[in-house]
């Protein structure tokens, strides 16, 4: 039986200034486009694990509005041996706070036009972060 490992992050948007919607993206410390995410913690439900994720590594209150989706795969750890992850994706609103990267787990965050969102995906993103996004984006109306 392999070891499990929950992590839990999300698709952030927000109405910017002009009523565009806006999508925000990290660049993790490999360079990579992606979202925000992290490990579950004892106590903690998936959902306030996004939550808090978001909010500690990119500075952002956010609030659930559904679930996106569930990336599952298992990886090699070091000690333990092969670990199946899981990974939920919510779709969450911006609420407040001031955009600000976690310097110690990431590069950079932003907020960008949707189908900007997408391109950078495409170009420097993980493959599957592609069907979060892209479902996430259709949740919101937008159709790539």
């Amino acid at each position: 039986m392999n070891k499990k490992e929950i992590s839990a992050g999300g698709v952030v948007y927000r109405t910017g200034e002009g009523g565009q919607l806006q999508i925000q993206l990290i660049v993790d410390r490999y360079g990579k486009t992606t979202l925000a995410k992290g490990k579950m913690e004892d106590g903690e439900t998936v959902e306030q694990t996004a939550l808090r994720e978001i909010l500690e590594e990119t500075g952002m209150v956010g609030r659930i509005i559904e679930p996106v989706d569930i990336i599952a795969y298992t990886y090699q750890h070091a000690e333990l041996g092969p670990v199946d992850k899981e990974v939920h994706y919510y779709l969450v609103e911006a609420e407040s706070g001031d955009l600000q990267p976690q310097i110690e787990e990431i590069k950079g965050v932003d907020w960008y036009a949707p189908e900007e969102a997408w391109s950078l995906q495409q170009q420097s993103g993980y493959d599957n972060n592609d069907d979060v996004i892209r479902v996430a984006l259709n949740k919101l109306g937008i159709n790539v």
